[in-house]
């Protein structure tokens, strides 16, 4: 039949009798295929092609043979469409997060933190967050290859069988640090087995010092946990515990609930902090004193002396006269003031003994077993093992090295030569996720499966273990460390499957039904009954003063510290990861030796300026960046970039500084030589403006100016006489979205960031154009400089569409693309924009984002896979802006209607940047519902909006923050 001009067909058979599909038949089957189509045979015919698309279906299902079981009830009726939450786990540098993943049809799309682990407790970082686009990573390594040909797991099992055999001499094995139960013992039997062999764990960012620190100041290694919440007074040396020097991300929501106040009389805590590089946790600080790394062992010597803390044993150090005697005696009668309800907390940067003297100061102030407790620990010095390995390895003693994971030729350090070294071991078995600067350098190249494709099992610092389940089956063959080690030792169990869940099941005999206790592991994300007890370990002063020996700081300071983007080099290829700007510098798709304003001023550099330092031979170039509030003669480096093998995004980005690191000097070298090369470098920073520019856009006050006036927030604002020249909107009835940001919970950490881009399928758009001011992040982090350059304060206010109700851009828009919705949202139709940018010109809050340009086009068809399927994919030539995430306003909107037109819940909706805050900072919900916590929030003195003088009235606003200073260092 045809309409218009179209045919459509009624039957299947009425389409077998055209003349087109005998065509199309006989090119896509064999030769006489064609027969299929006699009319004796159409039926056969159908029945054919309903099985292959059955069959199609079914493969184009990627789910794991075995049974994984969801976060959800009733999956035998569930709906195509609808989501399914899993719960796994991811563990990387020795650190574990429980998770929830969001699947469509067997598709993982989004990441979630799971509420039960006590890791996450529901939060998630921008880590975490955008480890979703490794997995569809189309530069990921993708087959089997022996000295760079092409062969398959077949031969490597073949190969395996004749060359790991005897009593394992010559045979190591380096790994990434093992959190996995499983793979725990799968190792132990293959060291039984091969009782010759050596397995080494490493991590370039391993917490050595602190591990050294506890069995020093104990006499045995134990874990240390913080419990923020309890703490009145926190004290941190060099310790980024709100960043990435913390064990878990659930150390800032125990930490924000005490900064949250929501009546003048409430009580918050106190924060302490002395370090060189500004870090997110110094600017939340009531007070930071700015020092170098290498100082922070005097100044813990000196804290304990005032502390009067062991006797003549520490008083026999000598002190220096550097002017920070008031500063440390206040803070030492702060600490003494809250005996018990205290904390002092040390970075991975300092030596072992500065680490020991904490665990001594909480001791003696009645913090153990209060504010920080104890489990026990197994540890072995990482550099150190891998400083012998490359001993054995530079002697001809290892004759086959199989390295799990990591990438030791990027990232060891320098002075052992792994490349070279690696280059006299005959055979080298490397298993790993990408095609890296160690995979080049291997034998044998084995694709790793991603941890959304694995089955495994992962401990916390804690204990608490953790089932990983594979949301869909390896992309390329991959196979985890544990079913290759099985496959080298011919372990028992073979797939991860049976390793995993033998391994648990076997600890289970006693139990009435094992299955349940492991389906009920599934579905809780946690195993009950993994918690570590808490060991009470006593401190000994008399060893501890022993061991602390008087450093003494010579020439210039280069420091080591993890990257807000690439970790250690892990995320070099991940795009959001490499866009998303750093929390204090705003730099994207680089790294900068980061100097203070008088150093620079010494030495004669601005930002720009390609350095050339050295040290012991050793040399990096690298351009100069100038932070106010840095340490004085100090150079901060972050690790990661300069990746030389690695997938299209980070390959050449940024400038590799593990060349002048050395494992005697892993976390910071003094006596660094510095040089301009006269050459000149331009970054890509999202914000290249430090001030406020005299306009109250951050409202803050001290806690006792807060509670001379409450209303603080309100009289720091313009007077205003507010009038419209339209009429008024009724927005009185019905649901109205609002949201409410306390800003003295938000710490910057970019977690809202990342999960806004996973969610909403925001696009990356490169260096250049991130230069050109394209970048297209829904949510901006800004951050504020206070005071002196020298020494400011830092604010953070995270800036995304206000959702105003008198919104400027509606009024200019000249097709009515972006109109206002009956329940108060702004709101965005993509296919009636014509990109005149009009709006984004009468936008206050330059929240607007323009897609410039097809970012979409020469995606490959794997990355098309993380894109969420209740987001439209938006082209070039449209306006795009944050909206509340409004897919989880309809879908929820949905769902109350088909449970019989009920009421929706106060915080049943909860916005990307909302469910990922591991501060607790956002809130979202109906204004309307003077219940509801959005509602409460608005009403507290501190609410304030942005430009509100504007008559805008936008729907986001805003808790003024409060510091709480200690009046003796006012």
């Amino acid at each position: 039949m045809t309409h218009t001009g179209k045919t459509y067909w009624r039957s299947l058979e009425q389409l077998a009798d055209t003349p087109r599909f005998r065509e199309w038949l006989h090119r896509e089957f064999p030769e006489n295929a064609s027969e299929m189509l006699s009319s004796s045979s159409r039926r056969t015919l159908l029945k054919l092609m309903a099985a292959s698309i059955g069959l199609a279906g079914l493969t184009a299902c990627r789910r794991p043979v075995e049974k994984i079981l969801p976060v959800a009830k009733g999956v035998e009726d569930y709906i195509p469409g609808n989501p399914l939450f899993y719960s796994t786990a991811l563990s990387f540098g020795g650190l574990t997060t429980g998770l929830l993943v969001e699947t469509h049809e067997g598709r993982p799309t989004k990441v979630e933190g799971n509420p039960n682990h006590p890791a996450s407790l529901g939060a998630a970082s921008a880590f975490t967050q955008a480890s979703i686009l490794g997995l569809y990573d189309p530069d990921r390594a993708r087959e089997v290859r022996q000295n760079g040909q092409k062969s398959s797991w077949q031969d490597f099992a073949t190969f395996a069988q004749t060359q790991f055999g005897g009593d394992g001499a010559g045979l190591r094995f380096l790994s990434a640090q093992v959190t996995s139960p499983s793979l725990e013992a799968v190792k132990a039997h293959a060291l039984q087995r091969f009782p010759n062999a050596g397995w080494i764990e490493y991590e370039p960012l391993a917490r050595d010092e602190a591990m050294a620190g506890a069995a020093l100041a104990f006499g045995q290694p134990v874990h240390t946990h913080y419990n923020f919440e309890k703490a009145d007074v926190v004290l941190s040396l060099d310790s980024d515990f709100l960043g990435l020097d913390s064990t878990n991300i659930a150390a800032t929501r125990a930490f924000s609930r005490r900064r949250k106040i929501s009546r003048p009389e409430e009580e918050m805590n106190r924060l302490y902090v002395a370090e060189s590089q500004y870090s997110i946790t110094g600017a939340v600080a009531d007070h930071r004193l700015r020092m170098r790394v290498s100082e922070l062992r005097q100044f813990s010597v000196d804290l304990a002396i005032e502390l009067k803390i062991s006797g003549d044993n520490l008083r026999l150090l000598p002190r220096p006269g550097d002017g920070r005697q008031k500063w440390l005696a206040s803070v030492a009668r702060d600490l003494a003031r809250h005996r018990g309800h205290s904390l002092v907390v040390v970075g991975p940067r300092q030596p072992a003994s500065v680490h020991a003297l904490a665990h001594l100061i909480n001791q003696s102030l009645g913090n153990a077993g209060e504010t920080v407790t104890y489990t026990a620990a197994t540890w072995q010095p990482q550099a150190a093992a891998l400083r012998e390995l490359t001993g054995e390895m530079s002697a001809g003693r290892v004759s086959t090295l199989v390295i799990l994971g990591g990438n030791p030729v990027y990232n060891a350090p320098a002075d052992l030569q792994f490349e070279a070294n690696l280059k006299k071991v005959r055979t080298v078995v490397r298993l790993g996720l990408d095609i890296d600067e160690t995979t080049a350098a291997s034998t044998w190249q084995l694709p790793e499966a991603h941890y959304m494709e694995a089955w495994g099992d992962v401990r916390s610092s804690d204990g608490t273990c953790t089932v990983q389940q594979p949301l869909t089956q390896p992309l390329y063959g991959g196979k985890t460390a544990a079913e290759v080690v099985a496959m080298i030792s011919g372990y028992k169990d073979q797939r991860a499957y049976d390793i995993v869940r033998n391994y648990w099941l076997a600890r289970w005999t006693g139990e009435k039904d094992a299955n349940k206790t492991w389906r009920k592991a599934l579905h809780d994300g946690v195993i009950a009954g993994t918690q570590s007890a808490l060991v009470k370990p006593t401190a000994d002063a008399k060893r501890i003063a022993a061991a602390t020996a008087p450093a003494q700081a010579v020439g210039l300071e280069a420091a080591f510290y993890a990257d807000a983007s690439m970790y250690d080099g892990r995320f070099a290829n991940n795009g959001w990861m490499q866009e998303a700007p750093d929390p204090m510098t705003k730099v994207t798709w680089d790294n900068a030796a980061l100097l203070s304003p008088a150093t620079a001023r010494a030495l004669q550099i601005e930002t720009g300026d390609i350095l050339a330092l050295e040290l012991a031979g050793r040399k990096i170039t690298i351009p100069a960046l100038i932070q106010p509030g840095h340490a004085d003669q100090s150079i901060s480096l972050t690790l990661g970039y300069g990746r030389k093998k690695c997938g299209r995004i980070g390959r050449g980005v940024g400038h590799d500084v593990y060349p002048l690191r050395a494992s005697d000097g892993l976390h910071f070298v003094t006596g660094v030589n510095v040089k301009k090369t006269g050459a000149r470098y331009k970054f890509s920073l999202t914000q290249d403006h430090h001030s406020m520019e005299g306009r109250p856009i951050v409202r803050e006050a001290t806690l006792e100016e807060f509670r001379k006036e409450p209303a603080f927030a309100e009289k720091q604002g313009p007077e205003t006489h507010l009038f419209s020249l339209y009429k008024e909107q009724d927005y009185s009835q019905g649901n109205q979205w609002g949201m409410a940001i306390d800003l003295n919970a938000c710490i910057g950490c970019n977690a809202c960031l990342v999960a806004c881009q996973a969610e909403n399928n925001i696009p990356i758009v490169g260096k250049e154009q991130v230069g050109k001011g394209r970048e297209m992040h829904w949510i901006r982090l800004d951050r504020y400089f206070e005071g002196a350059e020298e020494d400011p304060k830092v604010v953070y206010q995270p800036m995304a569409c206000q959702q105003c109700e008198n919104a400027p851009c509606e009024s200019v828009c000249p097709v009515a693309a972006t109109s206002h919705s009956p329940e108060g949202l702004n709101d965005m139709a993509y296919n009636r924009c014509v990109g005149t940018r009009y709006c984004a010109n009468n936008c206050p809050y330059k929240v607007r984002r323009f897609n410039f340009l097809e970012w979409n086009k020469d995606l490959e068809e794997s990355q098309k896979l993380v894109f969420n399927p209740d987001v439209s994919v938006r082209v070039r030539g449209v306006m795009e802006k944050c909206n509340y995430c409004v897919q989880r306003i309809q879908e929820t909107k949905i769902k109350a209607k088909t449970d019989g037109h009920r009421a929706i819940r106060d915080g049943e909706i909860v916005t990307a940047c909302q469910q990922t805050c591991p501060a607790e900072a956002i809130t979202f919900g109906n204004i309307n519902d003077p219940n509801s916590k959005v509602a409460k929030l608005k009403q507290q003195e501190r609410n304030y909006g942005v430009l509100a003088e504007l008559n805008v009235r936008p729907r986001t606003t805003y808790l003024a923050k409060v510091r709480n200073p200690n009046p003796e260092l006012a």
